[in-house]
């Protein structure tokens, strides 16, 4: 890409500006981070001597930006020792750090999204403390970046929910198992890119053998016809939903973090049992350091235990 063209994505715009800004200002590491629950991860890093990389995870309570968003700490410490917060903050015993950059990156909504920070383990002059108006400026036009990118992930994922074509179960009208499994791939690299939470649901209908065997097929295509109603009921546009198998369905839910999938788990549930569908369902969050594809194998044991103690628990057949 010509260095007077557009930049192509978020992730380009990131290492662009923390190159940049390497070569104006120094320090050892830049980073740009996404703040999640207790999680503090890494979305692109130009490191030179702390051996941090994209995916790593640090604890949000333990940082400096921590700190700094709260108003406890300045956005610029040239000398971080000099700061009480910054002092006695975790991580400043885990790592050196001398001098401290940190910028909010606020949403338009005005949610915190993450930081662009930067350390090194030497303080640093006291006239950086002038390129505060440049910084801010370079995490707003980020942040306007990343809103673009966020909004077009987001009219992708309708796309890619509306489309019908050899990725459709033709009886329940969701992803069959070719549309999941692209979409699992399609979602882990939006994921992976702007760390975004995601949780995985495997559903598993506890009674479709013997709806089949004891009132026929068509009665058993009502049951799983019944239960994708239910799942589109309660879930968003964006969310990925498939039906893999016989009576296995699934679905992906984006930009869900583990209260929210709470929430979404016990929907499923009653909207579920009001319809008069039993299932077995398992969940998973996909960790920040970890893959979809571990999310949904972790979903899918739990949910092969749940259905194993409700088999125990239903009386014999005569």
């Amino acid at each position: 890409m010509s260095d007077s063209g557009p930049f192509q994505d978020f992730e380009s715009a990131v290492q662009t500006v923390l190159h940049a800004l390497h070569e104006r200002l120094g320090f050892d590491l830049w980073m740009v981070t996404r703040t999640e629950d207790e999680d503090w991860i890494v979305l692109v890093a130009e490191d030179h001597g702390y051996s941090v990389e994209a995916g790593r995870v640090f604890r949000w309570s333990d940082s400096f930006c921590s700190r700094m968003v709260a108003g406890k700490g300045p956005q610029i410490a040239p000398d971080a020792n000099c700061i009480e917060a910054y002092v006695e903050a975790p991580i400043a015993r885990q790592v050196p750090i001398g001098a401290y950059i940190g910028m909010p990156l606020t949403r338009t909504d005005g949610s915190l999204f993450g930081t662009m920070c930067a350390i090194d383990p030497s303080p640093q002059p006291a006239s950086i403390t002038a390129e505060l108006p440049l910084l801010q400026t370079l995490s707003r036009l980020l942040m306007t970046i990343l809103e673009a990118d966020l909004k077009a992930v987001e009219q992708a994922r309708v796309l890619e929910r509306v489309q019908k074509d050899a990725v459709t179960d033709t009886l329940t009208g969701l992803l069959n198992r070719r549309g999941w499994d692209q979409r699992l791939e399609q979602e882990e690299a939006r994921v992976r890119r702007y760390g975004s939470p995601a949780c995985v649901f495997s559903i598993d209908l506890d009674d479709l053998k013997e709806v089949n065997d004891g009132e026929g097929h068509a009665a058993g295509d009502v049951l799983l016809c019944k239960t994708a109603d239910v799942l589109l009921a309660v879930t968003r546009l964006t969310d990925a939903l498939a039906r893999v198998g016989g009576d296995e369905f699934m679905v992906l839910a984006v930009e869900t973090d583990a209260v929210a999938a709470i929430r979404l788990h016990e929907r499923i549930l009653v909207a579920l049992e009001e319809a008069g569908v039993r299932a077995s369902i398992g969940y998973a969050m996909r960790a920040p350091a970890s893959t979809l594809l571990k999310a949904w194998r972790d979903a899918d044991r739990q949910m092969y235990a749940i259905k194993a103690a409700h088999r125990s628990r239903r009386p014999e057949r005569e």
